[in-house]
């Protein structure tokens, strides 16, 4: 069993290590900007968290600021008015 623990320590922290945030590369970016269109919204900061693609302060057709959040298949799956 106990040759088994540092095995196991170290894959759970290669897993942590994956889900950091990390800003977005140029495809997805892409394709955020896109999906952001979609909604009339734009601009904002896009980074990648926890498994998932965030964009903070997005500017929409209703002159209001927006924070998103978006799956891997670049769906939104959160919309919050930015206060």
């Amino acid at each position: 069993m106990r040759r088994f623990l540092p095995a196991l320590a170290i894959a759970a922290l290669s897993t942590t290590a994956a889900w950091a945030d990390r800003p977005v590369t140029a495809a997805e970016s892409e394709k955020l900007v896109a999906a952001l269109k979609a909604e009339g919204c734009s601009g904002g900061k896009m980074e990648f968290d926890d498994g998932k693609f965030e964009v903070d302060d997005a500017r929409c057709a209703d002159g209001k600021k927006y924070d998103f959040d978006f799956d891997g298949n670049f769906k939104i799956t959160k919309k919050d008015l930015d206060d």
